[in-house]
């Protein structure tokens, strides 16, 4: 099967790092034109390096900017007033004790999480609509559905993409524009061997007993019995995004490794 984007736009948030630089890296494959971004102009002029060391004819714009607020939004759409494919990445994650989780936490997760995908889709869609064809990608996570007793505020956001993205797919039908989420499961991103990396220091572990620990201690369902790697969600978002899948939408894609077991 050949993807062919080429002529399309794709957007794609919190793609200098981890699994959005990697749908960054995939989607340039496919021909598109792909929109970087970042919280700095030096991360991403870094990203688009990068991308370009794997596809040197790559069509790339970067465009700086903290899409966790509306003021960055705003000013990211002034910048990119219309896209083809919008893939809402961009997400923080941190392990947190509940009852230690202010109510700063939580509204500073539901605005990064899933306000940014809001606001961004709110925009982007009726052009979609209107051109009869589009995509929009919510990334969400296992986690949407196996909530973590220790990201619990990141479980919720995740689950709250998880509905909204079934909501908007459900309010433009017929229109040629699909809206879907994707789970990823565990991956091995620059943020979970930082967190891996904290968790051997203070155990006094190395960072590889903790990593080759974790699925057997804390994901024994998983099938893969291992970490995903980004290139391996980021095949799935590029078909999710492509011609070839127009009859995908609403649906919550999994690329967790298994480790889900209840259907739906």
């Amino acid at each position: 099967m050949k993807i062919d984007l080429a002529g399309k736009s794709a957007i794609v948030t919190g793609s200098t790092a981890g699994i959005g630089l990697a749908i960054a890296v995939a989607l340039a494959e496919t021909g598109a034109e792909v929109i970087v971004n970042g919280r700095s102009q030096a991360r991403v002029d870094e990203a688009m390096a990068h991308i370009r060391v794997r596809m040197p004819t790559a069509r790339l714009r970067g465009v700086p900017g903290d899409l966790g607020t509306g003021e960055g939004i705003d000013s990211f759409i002034r910048t990119i007033p219309q896209a083809d494919i919008l893939v809402n990445n961009l997400g923080i994650f941190e392990q947190e004790d509940f009852l230690k989780t202010s109510d700063a936490d939580w509204q500073r997760f539901f605005d990064v999480n899933v306000m940014s995908g809001v606001r961004l889709t709110r925009h982007y869609l009726p052009g979609m609509v209107e051109r009869k064809w589009g995509r929009v990608v919510f990334i969400s996570s296992e986690s949407a559905l196996n909530i973590p007793a220790d990201m619990i505020a990141y479980g919720f956001t995740k689950a709250a993409q998880v509905a909204i993205a079934r909501g908007i797919a459900e309010s433009v039908p017929g229109t040629g524009v699909t809206v879907n989420s994707v789970l990823p499961g565990p991956t091995r991103t620059e943020g979970v061997m930082e967190m891996f990396e904290k968790a051997a220091r203070e155990s006094g572990r190395t960072v590889q007993d903790v990593v080759d620990e974790f699925i057997p201690a804390h994901r024994p369902t998983s099938l893969i019995r291992r970490l995903a790697e980004p290139e391996e969600i980021a095949s799935m978002v590029a078909y999710v995004c492509s011609p070839q899948a127009s009859a995908t939408t609403g649906a919550t894609l999994r690329v967790e490794g298994g480790l889900l077991r209840h259907p739906g």
